[in-house]
């Protein structure tokens, strides 16, 4: 296959890299041409926007930040000929990779139907170090004959390869779900090192207590190991955390699912980036519990 990416950020980028290391033709475009031209050093093409992106091409990844940008660079500007429905052949698919509403990704499906495009509902999860080396999370929804199609790129993405169901939307119903308690574990680790600070306890210590303990989680062990380095250097902007566990909640809402823990979270990632942080990684919602000591 030759592919195309759209949103060469984080994880597209890290996508990218991945998949041109493994010898794959790869075309690239992003709003930010440093993005383009780091690719382009790896071997990648560069487009000049997201039609020229999928000229030629089998699939084309979407891997942009909700789905305000996915219509954007699927349909294009109005009266424009620059979207991806405009480069695409007929019988081309579309992997859809950011976490959107599961509402959203249906539209948008429906939408690239109309123009003989198949969609592979497919967001992803696992960072950046994960997509390049091709161990991250990929979970997908669509119709079986084009996720057959499509598997030898789906498995050079992701190790870690779960085959949702083929109705488009279970694959970001299952990343929300996922993403929630993410967002969950976060705001409680970040809470338990407030609480260790504030009872006198090392940090550090009380972590390596924690991950050998009850309380372990994969994502309080990575961002709190790297809080406690004063690191806040983004990896997923706070942003990220705060979009998905509000999606999250808006969905579990239209579900008629009242949880507890979930609007919780969902506001401790607002207030943080409303404090301020939204452009530093989520880990940073550290900075909202730790506080030096004897300070209120």
């Amino acid at each position: 296959m030759n592919i195309g990416i759209v949103g060469v950020g984080l994880m597209g980028g890290a996508m990218a890299a991945n998949l041109l290391s493994r010898g794959w033709s790869v075309n690239v475009h992003d709003i930010v041409p440093e993005k383009i031209q780091a690719l382009q050093s790896l071997g990648a093409v560069g487009a000049a926007n997201a039609c020229e992106a999928a000229t030629k091409t089998e699939a084309v990844i979407i891997a942009v930040v909700d789905d305000q940008q996915a219509e954007a660079v699927l349909f294009g500007k109005p009266g424009q000929s620059d979207g991806v429905v405009h480069g695409l052949p007929a019988g081309g698919v579309v992997v859809l990779c950011p976490t959107i509403a599961p509402a959203a990704t249906v539209r948008l499906a429906d939408r690239l139907a109309q123009h003989g495009i198949h969609t592979l509902d497919a967001p992803m999860s696992g960072g950046p170090a994960r997509a390049r080396d091709g161990s991250m999370s990929l979970m997908v929804a669509g119709p079986n004959a084009v996720f057959e199609r499509c598997q030898p790129l789906l498995q050079a993405l992701s190790a870690k390869l779960f085959r949702i169901s083929e109705r488009v939307g279970d694959g970001a119903r299952t990343k929300l779900v996922n993403n929630l308690l993410a967002g969950i574990n976060l705001v409680g680790a970040a809470e338990v090192m407030g609480l260790a600070n504030a009872l006198g306890l090392d940090m550090a210590a009380t972590l390596d207590v924690i991950e050998q303990s009850s309380g372990q989680s994969w994502i309080g062990s990575d961002r709190m190991r790297r809080a406690l380095a004063a690191d806040f250097e983004p990896r997923a902007h706070m942003t990220l955390l705060e979009k998905d566990t509000r999606l999250a909640v808006e969905a579990a809402q239209a579900a008629g699912f009242a949880g507890l823990l979930g609007p919780l979270a969902a506001g401790a990632f607002a207030q943080a980036s409303a404090a301020g942080l939204a452009q530093e990684d989520d880990g940073a919602l550290f900075k909202q519990f730790v506080k030096p000591r004897g300070q209120a």
